[in-house]
């Protein structure tokens, strides 16, 4: 079956947001968290310097909606050059306002809050804000008050 993840590269901080949203969305990751000294070497490729083996390789956490989040440390050890930037933003549309509410109040937290939660003239309850990992959420919910 085709799906859809959003791919989150940070520099040398997955684990700890990927926690962050494990706590926000109440879920489990899918597997164990693989790290980079999990990869066995290949020959003719240079080793990884110690201080990137316990990074995180890939992370994998369900979300909403069947949608899953995945991420990975970056290091410029290996030509990563992690920028965070605006051209990502995850729109969350959960069915009730109040899990809107708490999701959009835990992600905010130590964030910035971009447009507070409030009905549009499209009709939808929305709102949007950058978490504490640079990372861009926008809410939109249907139900109505």
């Amino acid at each position: 079956m085709a799906s859809v993840s959003i791919y989150l590269n940070f520099p040398n901080r997955t684990e700890e947001a990927f926690n962050f949203y494990k706590e926000v969305f109440q879920t489990e990751f899918i597997g164990p968290i693989s790290r980079f000294s999990d990869v066995p070497p290949e020959v003719g490729s240079p080793s990884l310097p110690e201080e990137a083996l316990n990074g995180v390789m890939h992370v994998e956490l369900p979300i909403t909606a069947g949608f899953k989040l995945m991420g990975t440390d970056a290091p410029e050890c290996m030509g990563f050059n992690v920028i965070q930037g605006n051209n990502v933003n995850i729109n969350l549309m959960p069915d009730t306002r109040k899990e809107t509410e708490r999701l959009f109040k835990e992600l905010s937290t130590g964030g910035v809050i971009r447009q507070e939660l409030q009905d549009m003239f499209w009709g939808d309850y929305y709102g949007s804000l950058t978490d504490k990992f640079g990372i861009q959420w926008m809410f939109n919910c249907s139900e109505k008050k």
